[in-house]
């Protein structure tokens, strides 16, 4: 019987270092050392113009790599992950549009490989968390209307020909304050913090992914409609500023295949179970005492319902679009053919380019439901969905946005049928929007009458001390 002979594990790794480079045997943990330490004698090559096909080589970095929270915090299910952001990202994070320059927080350079990568519950992980999210969702729209042949640059509302100043962010903007907005004159986007009443832990809106896409995507549409954010429009053109906010959350989140895959497995792929892509804000609303959220995009409220207050108003267009979402999905659902997720993914797309095509075709002054609905219908049918016509129809009919009734003259020729319906429940004329339940944005001075209110009412003063005085004398 033959002897076992036993050698040294470092017998094998001197040997295997001494090996010539072009030995390949079977991969095993030796070949793998001395793969390690023939490499370390390799000399770095001459820089490559080109990658052996014709085509020149970058001269910046693709992008970085970033660490954000994919919900926020309380959605543990999906917690932290890294996103890759394209593009060149400089110390800050800062880029051409978007910058990042709060005093109290000292900005953050990227690591050897060009990356953000952060602990979580920092301030510098604020601030690459909160860039990252502003700019995957600045980028999502650009990709929108790329994909419809409109490669622009969106604008920020103050941008010109002579001003490309970028939007500012400030992730703790707004210290001891339940609430973030959007700010055109301040060029920037601020998040507050709180402390919930009767808890220790206090709650950043700059962490959730929902809150910073909101607030960005009413940066995003003033810079497309800027008539839109004045509070002089009527409840139905400010609920469609808040929706948008709201939908952009959705959107970007139905943009990453990673979030549709957890809401696919979350659901059993009915859109319609209780998912965090209809639960908007999960952190805030639970520091509210809200089970859904502070908002949820799954509901059945109609225009009869919602009043003229804007919160309210929003919720209505937010739940036609989410419906229609679930509408398509169901039926372009093929499980035996196509990954749900795939499906899923592929159907968010085309609704997010579908919702900025309608509400890039709207009046920009005084916008309503109905004129985005219409619009909806005949984008959808020149695009060949004649099938998703009833989902958008019968969504907007249920919530009382359109009628049955065809307006007369105002419609799209698709065959005989037309597109654009008369509107269910309108704004009575001079209907005053009621935004007290909003977020900071559509709360924000600078977008309502009340400095002109407050001038009347100086005025009034003034000429009741004139005459006063012409009594007296």
């Amino acid at each position: 019987m033959d002897q076992k002979v036993i050698v040294p594990v470092e017998a094998v790794l001197t040997q295997c270092v001494s090996l010539p480079v072009g030995y390949v045997p079977t991969p095993s943990a030796p070949y793998r050392q001395h793969r390690k330490q023939a490499q370390l004698t390799l000399q770095p090559g001459p820089p490559r113009l080109n990658d052996g096909s014709g085509r020149t080589l970058a001269a910046v970095p693709a992008g970085s790599r970033m660490l954000i929270w994919k919900q926020d915090p309380s959605v543990s299910e999906l917690g932290t992950r890294k996103a890759f952001v394209p593009g060149l990202i400089l110390q800050g994070p800062r880029d051409a549009r978007i910058t990042f320059g709060e005093p109290g927080i000292a900005q953050v350079s990227p690591n050897a490989f060009g990356d953000f990568i952060v602990s979580p519950n920092t301030d510098q992980f604020d601030a690459v968390h909160t860039f990252a999210i502003v700019r995957m969702t600045l980028t999502m729209y650009q990709r929108a209307l790329a994909s419809i042949g409109t490669p622009s640059p969106l604008p920020w509302q103050w941008n010109s020909a002579s001003n490309t100043a970028p939007l500012r962010v400030f992730p703790h903007g707004l210290p001891n304050v339940m609430n973030a907005y959007y700010s055109r004159s301040d060029t920037a986007l601020k998040f507050g913090d709180f402390i919930p009443s009767g808890a220790t832990e206090r709650v950043y809106t700059c962490r959730s992914l929902d809150i910073v896409s909101h607030e960005t995507g009413h940066a995003v549409l003033d810079g497309l409609k800027p008539q839109w954010l004045l509070s002089n429009n009527p409840p139905q053109t400010g609920g469609l500023h808040e929706s948008f906010g709201d939908l952009t959350a959705i959107f970007l989140a139905l943009s990453q295949l990673d979030q549709v895959e957890a809401v696919i497995a979350q659901t059993k792929s009915d859109l319609h179970d209780k998912t965090f892509l209809a639960d908007l804000a999960e952190q805030f609303g639970l520091a509210l005492g809200r089970p859904n959220g502070l908002r949820n995009a799954d509901n059945d409220i109609k225009l009869s319902e919602a009043g003229t207050e804007v919160h309210a108003i929003s919720q209505v267009f937010t739940g036609a679009i989410y419906d229609i979402l679930a509408d398509i999905f169901s039926h372009e659902r093929q499980p035996q053919v196509e990954d749900d997720a795939a499906v899923l993914h592929r159907c968010g797309d085309y609704l997010r380019g579908l919702v900025l095509r309608a509400l890039l075709a709207s009046p920009n002054l005084a916008a309503s439901y109905a004129d985005v609905a219409n619009h909806m219908l005949a984008i959808a049918s020149s695009d060949g969905k004649a099938g998703y016509l009833d989902f958008i129809r019968s969504s907007f009919t249920r919530r009382e946005v359109l009628s049955t009734t065809l307006s007369a003259g105002a419609g799209v020729d698709m065959g005989g049928e037309h597109t654009a319906y008369a509107p269910g429940i309108v704004d009575e004329a001079g209907a005053v929007q009621d935004r007290r339940a909003c977020c900071g944005t559509m709360n924000h001075a600078e977008y309502s009458t009340s400095d002109q209110e407050l001038d009347a009412e100086r005025a009034a003063l003034a000429a009741w001390c004139r005459d006063y005085a012409c009594r007296t004398e």
